[in-house]
């Protein structure tokens, strides 16, 4: 029997002809896609049905799972070709069994075969291919737990925060860091000539860089148009969304993924939560009646991490390209295109970053500095590190790959709590390529202090983490990064762990030298009053000059009166920076989650 006769068996009444037939055949093998399963996708068919009638066509047996109570030997060369494993043999009372997720080509063979050999229909049961995924994830979970524990530390130890966060090296970094601040609290009473050029050279370096690097768009070309790729040459794509303690936000996130541009065929999203959050398990298992959506359920063992889970997925991952979203995301809809465009028009572009917006913006203080941060960050210093090929700490969502890049890298770091910054600075070293795009996610800022200082604070002891890692051993850092981008490493990241606390300690000496200083006969006269003074004000000045051009950016100058509170932003940041050094001693590798969805603004289709 033909395979017309097959495509009309397994749709019933969806297909009214040969030609009919004949023609969603032709459009499968077009697209690339195995057609059973591009049959599912664009007739709204059950994966389940379509691969039960295939059987029943067939001769063969049929299950809607692989039990998971039957013993079985799933044969996997290594870990990263799971994806595409297609049986599962086991063994079924005194029978041997292959549970098959069998394509549209091997199913015409099999129907060949059983015509000469029919107790065969016996011992192969068809199965979609969803429940070999599903069944190889269950025996496979040991293996690829362990993986995403200690890939990084195995393939590129001395990346691994694991391997390179000991006692001894915290205690040094801890007491030089104690040292500078120390240093610059000495100034109001001795070594001026000394300390204050120093610490005017640790404060001002990375501001000034910050601005230089803002004030570059403006005399650099624009980002140029790229001409979409037709969907018949669209790679498959990859996405996976971490979750935990994330049920309310399913929703949302099911909205967002579907209203992206892009063939559903060749999606490949996968939603991977955290064992123990029950609730979350059950919102998206409710939603896995979409034959894009996939469930992945990442066993409780330490470090609970979004980058362990990020690494137990990816050997799932079955996409040429790949990306992360993070729970309260809402990218725009043809992000993926145009990522995908970028990729096809350089091969040797191995990661794109999105621009991350925040949508709350207005809702209170927080969240307006929040957005002034990023527009900043996102709009004009990424960009710009990106076009002086300089290492660029990636944000944490939106961060798109080739898949064989970022496998070939170590995928994240497990132990470490700002796993997007760490992967950028290690594809820098390894010499992988990283751009920006200006495609947006839209993300939601936090609203309360509690919330924020618990995500600054896991940020900076991030940073803290990625700025000891990567200088644990210095001449090979040098050797692989080079003079220059070693210098801009130090001043970047360097600079985010020291100016907030130093700002915070320069702004207290200035205060007590005017209120309390000449009272007590403490502090000398002299010119050094004015200096500190100037050195806090460049600081915050091109801090908000910075912020000031990314809000202009995005049409949002009305927020930029907020700024006037950037010293007390600096004073919370230094609240965060000393949080994270004291966990960085007590928890190094503790993820303090973020709570979602707390914003009262409506968001993304709702607010349209």
């Amino acid at each position: 029997m033909s395979s017309i006769d097959l495509i009309r068996f397994v749709l019933g009444s969806t297909c009214k002809s040969d030609q009919q037939a004949l023609f969603m055949l032709e459009q499968a093998l077009l697209a690339e896609v195995e057609p059973l399963v591009y049959f599912a996708i664009h007739l709204n068919i059950d994966e389940t049905i379509i691969y039960q009638r295939a059987a029943q066509w067939c001769g063969m047996a049929f299950s809607e799972i692989v039990p998971s109570k039957v013993p079985a030997n799933p044969t996997i060369a290594r870990i990263d070709a799971i994806a595409f494993v297609k049986t599962i043999r086991a063994k079924l009372f005194d029978r041997d069994v292959l549970f098959t997720s069998a394509g549209f080509s091997e199913i015409l063979r099999i129907r060949e075969q059983l015509v000469l050999q029919p107790d065969l229909g016996g011992r192969i049961c068809l199965v979609p291919p969803r429940a070999i995924r599903v069944g190889l994830g269950d025996r496979c979970a040991p293996l690829l737990l362990d993986q995403a524990r200690t890939r990084l530390a195995r393939q590129w130890p001395y990346a691994s925060a694991h391997l390179e966060l000991g006692l001894v090296t915290r205690i040094v970094f801890t007491s030089a860091l104690v040292a500078i601040i120390s240093l610059a609290a000495l100034t109001p009473l001795l070594l001026h000539p000394i300390l204050v050029p120093f610490l005017a050279f640790v404060i001002l370096i990375p501001a000034l860089f910050r601005m230089i690097a803002a004030l570059s768009s403006f005399w650099m070309d624009v980002e140029p148009d790229i001409a979409p790729l037709d969907d018949q040459d669209l790679p498959h794509y990859t996405i996976l969304i971490p979750l935990r303690e994330e049920a309310h936000m399913v929703a949302q996130l099911v909205s967002a993924m579907n209203r992206l541009d892009y063939p559903r065929e060749k999606l490949d999203i996968k939603f991977v939560v955290e064992s123990q959050s029950r609730n979350t398990l059950d919102m998206v298992a409710a939603e896995l009646g979409n034959p894009i959506f996939e469930l992945v359920i990442v066993p409780k063992q330490e470090p609970f991490t979004k980058p362990k889970a990020l690494n137990y997925a990816l050997p799932m991952a079955r996409g040429e390209l790949i990306v992360i979203y993070d729970a309260e995301d809402i990218p725009e809809p043809d992000q993926l295109r145009q990522a995908a465009a970028r990729f096809f028009k350089d091969p040797g572009l191995d990661c794109l970053q999105a621009e991350l917006v925040v949508e709350n913006n207005s809702e209170n203080w927080l969240s307006a500095l929040f957005c002034a941060e990023y527009s900043g960050l996102f709009g004009l210093i990424l960009p710009a590190l990106s076009r002086w090929n300089m290492p660029l700490p990636l944000g944490g969502t939106s961060n798109h790959f080739r898949l064989k890049s970022l496998r070939e890298v170590g995928g994240w770091d497990a132990f470490n709590v700002t796993e997007d910054a760490d992967l950028g600075i290690r594809l820098s070293r390894l010499r992988y390529r990283t751009g920006t795009f200006s495609s947006r996610t839209f993300e939601e800022a936090p609203i309360t202090y509690g919330s924020w200082l618990a995500q600054r604070t896991r940020w900076m002891k991030g940073w803290m983490q990625t700025f000891i890692v990567h200088n644990r051993h210095p001449k090979k850092f040098l050797r692989d990064i080079g003079w220059r981008n070693f210098l801009i490493f130090q001043a970047f990241v360097g600079g985010m762990i020291i100016s907030a606390p130093l700002h915070t300690l320069f702004a207290i000496i200035l205060m007590f030298r005017f209120f309390a200083g000449e009272a007590l006969g403490l502090v000398p006269n002299g010119p050094w009053t004015f200096i500190l003074l100037m050195i806090l004000f460049v600081g915050y000045g091109a801090s908000i000059l910075v912020s000031t051009l990314g809000l202009k950016r995005l049409g949002l100058l009305r927020l930029a009166p907020y700024q006037i509170l950037f010293p007390i932003y600096w004073i919370l940041n230094s609240v965060a920076a000393f949080l994270a050094v004291y966990e960085l001693f007590s928890r190094p590798y503790f993820w303090a989650k973020t709570k979602h969805g707390v914003t009262r603004f409506a968001r993304g289709v709702d607010a349209q």
